[in-house]
């Protein structure tokens, strides 16, 4: 799979819910540009099992990325009727009821075919008729995409394996503190821990301070 870092991320016009309860048609990243970061991500379907959770989490978490003028942005294949069904289902029925943050609907498939993350692809059989082999759905898909349009961070999980939301949070700590000081941030780096200058001279100065 070819990587978006450091590529401007693909523009898409797509119906989505907004605010839990309201269709919108066109909707665009584009909204975004020069104003927030977004959190992008796509997951494999509503109504099932392991997307809930990480779809509740990013709201659970919604405060500390709205604390850090960041977008949160979610993605699959289902219909926009069938998002605004599952924000309408309560908890307990296995909906989604209380997301606030955008739900983009992608039924073409284009959308996570262009970010890379669809987990299959059309072929001809030999009678050329078309097939999908593969999985006709999203992997978990996460892109950290900058004020610029940008794309600054990216990982894929495969379709059982759920994210880390609070790591979503520190890789945009560790872009903030880069902007802002031009410090890059070592291994397991934390907000308010010590960075370091991009030379072999802060490396080394780094490294001598954190011996264990």
């Amino acid at each position: 799979m070819e990587t978006l870092i450091g590529k401007k991320a693909p523009e898409f016009k797509a119906n989505a819910v907004v605010d839990g309860n309201k269709i919108v048609e066109g909707f665009s990243l584009e909204q975004y540009k020069g104003k927030q970061d977004v959190v992008f991500f796509f997951y494999p379907l509503d109504f099932t099992f392991v997307c809930p959770t990480e779809i509740l989490a990013f709201q659970k978490k919604l405060d500390e990325f709205k604390k850090r003028n960041v977008a949160v942005v979610g993605c699959s294949i289902d219909s926009e009727f069938s998002h605004l069904a599952w924000l309408q289902t309560d908890l307990n029925k296995g909906g989604i009821k209380g997301v606030t943050y955008p739900l983009v609907s992608d039924l073409s498939k284009t959308i996570a075919e262009n970010y890379g993350v669809l987990a299959g692809e059309y072929a001809y059989n030999e009678d050329e008729t078309i097939k999908f082999e593969g999985a006709p759905v999203a992997y978990r898909g996460l892109f950290l995409i900058d004020k610029k349009g940008i794309v600054r961070h990216s990982v894929v999980n495969d379709l059982p394996l759920g994210r880390n939301i609070d790591e979503a949070i520190r890789m945009i700590d560790a872009l903030h503190h880069f902007e802002e000081y031009g410090e890059v941030c070592p291994a397991d780096w934390k907000d308010g821990a010590d960075a370091m200058k991009a030379t072999a001279e802060g490396v080394a100065e780094y490294l001598s301070s954190h011996q264990n």
